[in-house]
């Protein structure tokens, strides 16, 4: 019997490939991120230096490379920098300070999800663009327009994720707090907004590249600076190098962002990487 039952285990221990939240080694993690970032470049050589593709549409990684190094001497692509970042972050910081309460009253209250619910599900599937017009006609050119179409393009989606996690906190953690004394405010504060805490920040760390998604939008209003607006204004002179070294420099900026996130996490809320693990 006990040789039957080590048999059966034997066979349905899973691969270290496959395991599911039982552990997985550094060395195959970051093997695995090499990979998917490897691939990527090694099909972008193939095609650029193979010839398959015309230089000025997919220039090789070494032209784009030296575009890159000349817009740095030139001296402009910090400043390009610095200005997306403000209005992104201008933005996204906009929007989480307000849709962060409205999602968690929301998923908490009845009475706020039908308050807030249906004009949310309406509005969050309205183009941005379509309100860019009407945001020229508010707020004129200047940097606080270009702040809206970001705000606007992240809030609605902070809310109803928000919303969302709450509404996954399992009921018998609210009984159980109830059982235990708890009234609605203890509730909220002291059972509610810790266990959203982890979904709150992932939802900031998605909702972050869609604030750089709706960048570009942002910086076709009259700007004078920024990635997007330099994205948009190499590729009207077919300047392809320089447009995909702006593309990659948000993808970093994205990524050091995205780990940020996740650091962020790590460090104020161990608690839920423990229970996860």
């Amino acid at each position: 019997m006990t040789q039957f039952v080590s048999k059966n285990q034997r066979h349905l221990k899973p691969s270290v490939f496959w395991s599911i939240r039982q552990g997985f080694p550094k060395w195959l993690d970051l093997t695995l991120t090499v990979t998917a970032l490897v691939i990527p470049l090694l099909l972008w050589c193939l095609l650029s230096y193979g010839g398959f593709v015309d230089s000025r549409f997919l220039p090789a990684p070494t032209t784009v490379l030296q575009a890159g190094i000349q817009m740095l001497t030139e001296g402009e692509l910090l400043t390009d920098i610095l200005a997306s970042s403000g209005r992104v972050l201008a933005g996204f910081f906009l929007a989480a300070v307000i849709g962060i309460p409205i999602g968690i009253a929301s998923g908490t209250f009845y009475s706020m999800e039908s308050l807030f619910g249906s004009f949310i599900g309406v509005v969050r599937y309205m183009p941005v663009a379509a309100f860019m017009p009407l945001i020229v006609l508010w707020v004129g050119l200047g940097e606080p327009a270009k702040i809206l179409i970001v705000f606007l393009g992240v809030i609605f989606y902070n809310a109803i994720m928000i919303a969302d996690t709450v509404k996954f906190i399992p009921s018998e953690m609210l009984n159980t707090a109830y059982t235990l004394g708890a009234n609605r405010k203890d509730l909220l504060w002291r059972v509610i907004l810790p266990a959203s805490l982890p979904g709150i920040f992932d939802t900031l760390r998605v909702n972050i590249a869609g604030a750089w998604n709706f960048l570009v939008i942002s910086e076709l209003i009259a700007a004078q600076n920024g990635l997007g607006f330099k994205i948009v204004y190499y590729q009207r002179f077919l300047q392809t190098d320089r447009v995909l070294f702006c593309i990659l420099i948000i993808g970093l900026i994205g990524l050091t962002l995205d780990y940020f996130f996740k650091l962020l996490a790590r460090l104020t809320l161990p608690w839920a990487e423990s229970t996860s693990n």
